[in-house]
């Protein structure tokens, strides 16, 4: 027997870090979601979201992310709760990417329970033996919904910009959160990986400071791969800021780096490498995914997968 739960009776925590753009979407947020609450500047991705857990007043509870901006009708809808395992769930939507146009879980909505986020153990709070220590998503509960609700803007800066492109660069390498070698690595990263993966790479110089969010995931790319770099070490911010400030000049864009790196991903990785204008990069934005449409809150991805190819 189902349970429906209005969204707008759940408790609403916006967790921001060192997004330039929080104090702008911190506005926004409240003049949207009066109820919200904050939670900002904690070090570790799993603290933060224990300190997320610990300001919410309701068991299950909506998070926004410091550079994400809601579509405000994602507060009237409700939550359709099946049954025990619904229950327990952790809920991630989709957000559209302002870089690239990409439309998946990274940086969307989330709804999670005070329960499931107190009993985990991820990123810096991982023992390094399972997947979730670069990532929260292998966890069987933590669910990968269809639905698209906000966008996220990853660029407010160009380190904020490369610092979002690196860490997917990073992470859409991996299989099950542990890396490939090269020879397995086109044919254990799932596809849909691989394909965000060369967006990232390619798609976003007609944004500010879109240029650095493609430099940051090809230089995550070439050192996941191509490097003898620890991969977990992306799981710190401030192991980023070091990479960022040994090997980028904020002040000079390097387009032969960038161009490097791309032709190395292409030898030795069998990736695309392509010259976007940014009018090209404009119109692929404009037509990637442009049939969208949302079907359910609470309709996970891999239901419309099977449906689609009829399991």
């Amino acid at each position: 027997m189902s349970n429906l739960i209005d969204i707008a009776d759940l408790d609403v925590v916006y967790l921001s870090y060192d997004e330039p753009q929080k104090e702008e979407f911190w506005v926004k947020i409240k003049n949207m979601v009066p109820w919200a609450v904050r939670v900002d500047g904690v070090e570790g991705s799993d603290a933060a979201h224990k300190a997320a857990a610990e300001a919410s007043q309701t068991e299950r509870f909506i998070l926004i992310d410091g550079d994400n901006l809601p579509d405000p009708e994602f507060f009237n809808l409700q939550l359709d709760i099946k049954d025990e395992q619904y229950e327990k769930a952790v809920f991630r939507w989709r957000a559209k990417n302002h870089v690239n146009g990409l439309m998946y879980g990274n940086g969307g909505l989330s709804c999670w329970t005070r329960e499931f986020i107190n009993n985990m153990q991820t990123h810096e709070s991982s023992d390094g033996s399972d997947e979730t220590c670069v990532e929260f998503c292998f966890d069987p509960l933590y669910w990968p919904m269809h639905d698209c609700y906000s966008t996220t803007y990853p660029n407010g800066s160009a380190f904020h910009a490369w610092r979002a492109g690196f860490r997917e660069g990073v992470k859409m390498c991996l299989d099950r959160g542990t890396k490939p070698s090269v020879l397995e690595f086109k044919d254990s990263v799932h596809k849909r990986n691989m394909d965000n993966l060369s967006i990232w790479h390619n798609v976003g110089d007609d944004v500010e400071y879109g240029n650095w969010a493609m430099l940051g995931a090809r230089m995550g790319t070439h050192k996941t791969m191509l490097t003898d770099w620890n991969y977990t070490e992306v799981q710190w911010f401030e192991n980023l800021k070091n990479i960022w400030e040994t090997e980028c000049n904020e002040e000079d864009f390097d387009p032969d780096m960038f161009y490097n790196i791309g032709e190395q991903l292409h030898d030795q990785l069998d990736l695309p490498s392509v010259s976007y204008t940014p009018e090209q990069s404009k119109f692929f934005k404009q037509h990637y995914m442009s049939n969208w449409r949302n079907v359910g809150a609470t309709v996970k991805e891999i239901d419309v997968i099977r449906k689609a190819e009829g399991w």
